[in-house]
C-alpha cells in the first residue's frame, strides 16, 4: 500500500485524488533521488496549506472564545500554527512515518526536524483542500487541534519557553539569556544536541533534544522550572513573575509525539516504494 493510502485510511479520511496527497508526503530531498517514482514535492502544496490551516484556526478561536480580545485570539494562533504547534499536530496523526524523504535527509532524522513536520502538516491540508475543498479540509485542521482550540489556557502560558525566559530576563536586567551548545552525541541520523542557558554568566537551565533548537527550548523550560521553584538570585523577581507561571496541558512546554525510530520508517519506505514500482513491472 502506498504511503498516501495508508495514510488515508488511518485517519478515515474519504480522500477523491491518492495522488495529490501522495504529493503533499514526498520531500523534495526525495525527488532529487527518486525522479522515476516522484513527479513533484510538496512545497507548492504546503504554501497552499498554509493559509487554509491559519485561516480554519483563526476561525474556530474566534467562534469558541467569544469573550477574547484580538491580542488573546493571535496569541492562541500563534501557538498553534507555529512550527512547533503545527509539529505537534503533525506528531499525533503519525505523519513522520509516511513521509518520502531523501536518503540523506533520512539519515540525518528528518522525521523528527519539526520544520519538516510542519511543513508536511501544510502540505497535507493543501492537498486536502484541493481534494474536497475548504470545508472538509478546515474540519480536518480543527479536529486535529481540538485540544489546543478548547485550551482555556492564560494568554502567557500561550508563549515558548524561549520567548517567556526571555521576556523575564529582559524585564529585570535588559539581559537576553544566552544559549551555548554543550555536546552533541550519536549517529546524524539520531543525533542528541545538549545545550546550556545562562544569564548574567550563571548557567541556569539545560536541556536536550534532536535538534539544537528542541535543545535549547528544553533548555529555557528548564530555566524556568528551576527559577520557578529555587529562584536563587533571582528569587525576590522569580516570585509570582507571570512568564513563570506553570504551563497548562499541552502547551508549549509539552513537546509533541515523536514518529517512529529511523530503521521502522526506512523498511517502510522500501515496502512502499516496491508497491510504487508495481505498475511499472506489471507492464512489463
Amino acid at each position: 500500500m502506498r504511503p498516501a493510502a495508508a495514510l488515508a485510511k488511518r485517519l478515515g479520511l474519504s480522500v477523491r485524488d491518492l495522488e495529490l496527497l501522495q504529493q503533499s508526503l514526498i520531500h523534495s530531498s526525495y525527488l532529487h533521488e527518486h525522479r522515476d517514482l516522484a513527479v513533484g514535492h510538496n512545497e507548492r502544496l504546503e504554501f497552499l496549506g498554509d493559509s487554509v490551516v491559519s485561516l480554519a484556526i483563526s476561525n474556530a478561536l474566534y467562534r469558541r472564545h467569544p469573550d477574547d480580545d484580538e491580542g488573546v485570539l493571535s496569541a492562541r494562533r500563534a501557538s498553534i500554527v507555529s512550527t512547533t504547534g503545527l509539529a505537534r499536530l503533525a506528531g499525533r496523526l503519525g505523519l513522520g512515518e509516511y513521509l518520502l524523504l531523501g536518503e540523506g535527509e533520512s539519515q540525518r532524522g528528518g522525521r523528527r526536524r519539526p520544520a519538516l513536520l510542519a511543513s508536511a502538516f501544510e502540505a497535507v491540508v493543501g492537498a486536502l483542500y484541493l481534494d474536497l475543498g475548504f470545508e472538509a479540509a478546515a474540519a480536518f485542521v480543527v479536529d486535529v487541534a481540538t485540544r489546543e482550540l478548547t485550551s482555556e489556557r492564560p494568554l502567557n502560558s500561550l508563549k515558548s519557553p524561549k520567548s517567556r525566559l526571555q521576556e523575564f530576563t529582559q524585564r529585570l536586567s535588559g539581559d537576553r539569556p544566552q544559549y551555548r551548545l554543550v555536546q552533541a552525541v550519536g549517529p546524524d541520523h539520531d543525533k542528541v544536541f545538549r545545550v546550556e542557558v545562562a544569564v548574567e554568566g550563571r548557567v541556569i537551565g539545560t536541556g536536550e533534544g534532536h535538534s539544537r533548537r528542541l535543545a535549547e527550548s528544553a533548555a529555557a523550560a528548564g530555566a524556568i522550572d528551576a527559577l520557578r521553584q529555587e529562584p536563587g538570585f533571582f528569587a525576590d523577581q522569580a516570585k509570582g513573575a507571570p512568564e513563570l507561571s506553570e504551563p497548562a496541558e499541552g502547551g508549549p512546554d509539552s513537546d509533541f509525539e515523536e514518529p517512529p525510530q529511523p530503521a521502522v520508517a526506512e523498511r517502510r519506505l522500501a515496502e512502499w516504494e516496491a508497491a510504487m514500482r508495481e505498475p511499472e513491472i506489471r507492464r512489463g
